[in-house]
């Protein structure tokens, strides 16, 4: 039964992911480059880990680093590679001048459906930078599952206050509470008739139910968060309905520094193309560096 179950989700996936290496598009810049760190962008030394999604690796996060570079926002890039055991291995170095670093988080089990262990993947990753490189704040974008990593590292060190401050959260197609497709493992289900009213889902499923924890855990005032959705003209992202990824305005909305939606729409607003959507990738800019 299990074997079905996952046979299904990876089915979803797949299709969800649209075979997003083939849909790169050419970004554009109006004239932005390095020299203008000090005029256009913030500057400092707080890395972004990127987090990608099911079935996928830190190429899907390529289109978003290499938009970030190409607008001047960063000078350094490297890897983390984590194996099935949380081990970490970070591939580059942070130059000591490092200008907004970009940190690719890369898992070896790429369909981690355990998420408490997904979360301590991000702690051991967020745990051997410090360790390296003496961070104190941190910037966390989420793509699709990606987006369990963040949230579950928050319920883990929700009282570890010797670890980075984490500053911003960009969350991209999050299933916060599930997806709609039948046979999925409880974790993954949306729940039937889900809505949200008054900005609080009126089902949840069990991840849902473990994070609520969040709502008294979550940093007050410390965190901005963005949530970015896709809409295809019928409330979905073509994989997640909008109103699952809605649903994390009531975990951390009361809580964050501050919480802002940006839904978009048309042929690259779909699950597996907003990382490669141009917009998309201006907006995280203005977001985590403007």
């Amino acid at each position: 039964m299990k074997k079905i179950k996952l046979i299904r989700l990876l089915f979803l996936l797949i299709l969800g992911l649209g075979l997003v290496g083939c849909s790169k598009t050419t970004h554009s810049t109006k004239g932005s480059n390095k020299q203008h760190f000090a005029r256009a962008y913030v500057v400092h030394a707080t890395p972004t880990l990127y987090f990608h999604g099911a079935l996928s690796n830190y190429h899907s996060e390529e289109s978003l680093v290499k938009a970030a570079q190409s607008a001047g926002v960063t000078n350094s890039v490297i890897r983390a590679d984590v194996n099935a055991d949380g081990k970490v291995k970070l591939v580059g170095t942070i130059p000591q001048d490092a200008v907004n670093p970009i940190v690719m988080v890369n898992y070896k089990n790429n369909l981690q459906i355990d998420f408490y262990k997904a979360g301590r993947y991000a702690t051991n990753v967020v745990r051997a930078l410090q360790e390296k490189y003496g961070i104190t704040k941190i910037n966390m974008i989420g793509h699709s599952l990606g987006n369990m990593s963040i949230m579950y590292y928050m319920l883990e060190n929700d009282t570890n206050s010797k670890l980075p401050r984490l500053q911003k959260q960009v969350d991209i197609a999050g299933h916060f509470d599930g997806v709609d497709y039948p046979g999925l493992i409880p974790e993954l289900t949306q729940p039937k008739g889900l809505k949200v009213i008054n900005g609080k889902p009126n089902k949840m499923n069990k991840a849902y139910r473990q994070m609520l924890k969040l709502r008294q855990t979550y940093p007050r005032n410390q965190v901005d968060v963005l949530n970015i959705i896709g809409n295809n003209g019928k409330q979905s992202d073509g994989v997640v309905k909008n109103v699952s990824s809605l649903s994390l305005g009531y975990l951390v909305q009361d809580r964050a520094k501050s919480y802002q939606v940006l839904t978009y729409t048309g042929h690259n607003a779909e699950h597996g193309r907003l990382t490669f959507n141009s917009q998309v990738e201006r907006d995280i800019i203005n977001f985590l560096w403007q």
